[in-house]
């Protein structure tokens, strides 16, 4: 067998001085707390998170939902959440409209005022979010939106951009962003439900 033509240990280096460089900027807590507050403002008041991503951020977004709907660390009552990742309609709208329109139609149908759309995209340039965030707008959605390198055209179209400052690959981005969904679960949890149900 042929060995490895790149360092481990430099992988694991390049992944922790992203997640510094990320700590290290000055409104990280910040962003979090609010992106927190925002979704659970919306969830006190009946309404839903609604999360989208392409690829591996898809991943995240289904991974989001589903510890909501699910469980995360607290056994409690089921929060509303849901991801776009139906097959059927992703396939229906790329083909009748177009992939940029695939997350926008579902908000289009699904989303209502007072709702918040959890975007993700690496590049901060991924159309399909951008459409999304527009449709927010249009139906006085709050969207947050969390994004790679310097937060791409999508930074100026969200409500709240939280910019993971990384210029490489996407595979450390996307490292940060699960922690961050992380947090934003279990900030959820403590602002939403009887702590006393955790054990």
């Amino acid at each position: 067998m042929s060995k490895l033509t790149f360092d481990v240990m430099a992988d694991l280096q390049e992944s922790r001085q992203t997640f510094d460089n990320f700590i290290k900027a000055s409104d990280t807590k910040e962003v979090i707390e609010k992106a927190i507050e925002i979704m659970a403002e919306s969830i006190g008041a009946g309404g839903k998170v609604i999360s989208a991503g392409n690829g591996g951020s898809m991943c995240d977004a289904m991974h989001f939902a589903e510890e909501l709907t699910g469980r995360y660390r607290l056994n409690r009552p089921s929060l509303p959440a849901i991801s776009i990742c139906d097959p059927c309609h992703i396939t229906c709208v790329g083909n009748d409209y177009g992939f940029d329109f695939i997350f926008s139609r579902f908000l289009e149908g699904v989303g209502a005022k007072g709702d918040v759309f959890l975007g993700i995209s690496t590049s901060g340039n991924s159309r399909n979010i951008m459409e999304a965030c527009r449709v927010c707008k249009e139906k006085g959605m709050k969207s947050i939106c969390l994004l790679g390198k310097d937060g791409g055209k999508i930074k100026g179209m969200c409500d709240l951009p939280i910019i993971v400052p990384h210029s490489g690959y996407a595979d450390r981005i996307q490292e940060v962003h699960t922690t961050i969904i992380h947090i934003f679960i279990r900030g959820l949890e403590n602002l939403l439900t009887d702590k006393s149900m955790g054990h």
